[in-house]
């Protein structure tokens, strides 16, 4: 009988577990996938800024998609997966989840990226809502540049766009406005994780600030896809280095000019590439290097041939990705350069063959 009474309460205590388990607070949207066929890239869940960017192929975006969603457990989203979504009808597409714990929502913002216009001026920009560091914009709003803003933001800059290494100058080439990168000294808080300087940096791409204090290099993910063949890159730049070259434990380089970095790579695949590899990886085929990294006191025109690896040949229905790099100091993702060194970019453009 004892035995039978203590099964019995145990179950009862189990039941009475279950019943008042704390409901999931969590409203991600977990996965957003279409037909391959529907793609010119992989699709990019952007969780820091709640967008979901899509590479469509032109059929696809005339047409519309029917996305097949999947969010955190128990949660909902609307408009519900496999609703047909057309971009040309209705515009800006946005899906809201809500977490169990009902109270709890986020708000996703879906882009369609153009990858068939490489022509960069440069002239309008956006601004993070919370941190305020600032970011080039396409026509429609899109954002396909990113910069290390996010990951300086964490290390705590002041609430300014002026505190960052990558930002808007009116100091432009042509029209109003260009991108400006200037290498800054680090905080408090990332001198305490080893980190003295911040060099600017714009590229073509994502940073994932979530692997910022781990694996920095890893944070920054180079590419968005690419239709053709790319012949040349051009462009504007002004560059002028700082007064002293430092090591990444701050020790003063003698004799060291900090030097600028422009570059463009293509790459095979759907993957983009990170810090560690960009430049090393196998999937490289085609790389065009700004070789002058010197001092510029007047916008400076660059047109460079892109380089290809020798015996390559793209295979029928190959997919490829391409990034622009530009930095503030070359050795800047080493955490290396001289504070105040600054680099302006401004029309940039990938020929095709």
């Amino acid at each position: 009988m004892r035995l039978f009474i203590s099964i019995l309460f145990g179950i009862m205590f189990l039941s009475s577990c279950i019943k008042d388990s704390p409901k999931n607070p969590e409203a991600d949207i977990v996965s957003f996938n279409l037909d391959p066929k529907e793609l010119t890239g992989n699709t990019f869940i952007d969780q820091a800024n709640r967008k979901i960017l899509l590479f469509l192929t032109k059929e696809a975006y005339d047409q519309g998609v029917m996305p097949t969603i999947t969010v955190s457990n128990n949660a909902t989203v609307s408009p519900v997966s496999g609703t047909k979504i057309n971009f040309s009808a209705s515009g800006q597409v946005t899906y809201t989840v809500t977490a169990e714990r009902s109270e709890n929502k986020k708000t996703y913002v879906v882009q369609v990226i153009n990858v068939g216009d490489w022509n960069f001026e440069f002239e309008k920009w956006g601004q993070n809502s919370d941190d305020k560091w600032e970011c080039p914009l396409e026509d429609n709003n899109t954002a396909i540049w990113s910069s290390g803003n996010q990951g300086v933001a964490i290390s705590g800059v002041a609430k300014d766009p002026l505190a960052y290494p990558t930002r808007s100058t009116n100091d432009g080439y042509q029209g109003s406005r260009a991108a400006e990168m200037v290498t800054i000294k680090g905080t408090p808080l990332s001198a305490f994780v080893g980190i003295y300087l911040y060099a600017g940096s714009l590229f073509i791409g994502n940073f994932d600030p979530s692997s910022v204090l781990i694996q920095p290099l890893a944070a920054t993910q180079f590419g968005e896809p690419y239709v053709g063949l790319p012949d040349r890159f051009t462009g504007y730049y002004k560059y002028s280095p700082g007064a002293s070259f430092q090591d990444e434990n701050q020790n003063i380089v003698q004799g060291k000019t900090d030097e600028c970095s422009i570059y463009a790579v293509l790459f095979e695949g759907t993957q983009r590439l990170d810090g560690t590899n960009i430049l090393t990886s196998d999937r490289v085929v085609a790389r065009a290097v700004l070789s002058d990294g010197s001092r510029k006191s007047d916008f400076t025109r660059f047109d460079i041939p892109f380089t290809y690896r020798q015996g390559w040949t793209p295979q029928p229905g190959s997919k490829l990705m391409m990034t622009i790099v530009a930095s503030s100091s070359k050795e800047g993702d080493r955490y290396r350069g001289a504070l105040g060194s600054r680099l302006l970019v401004d029309n940039l453009a990938v020929i095709p063959k």
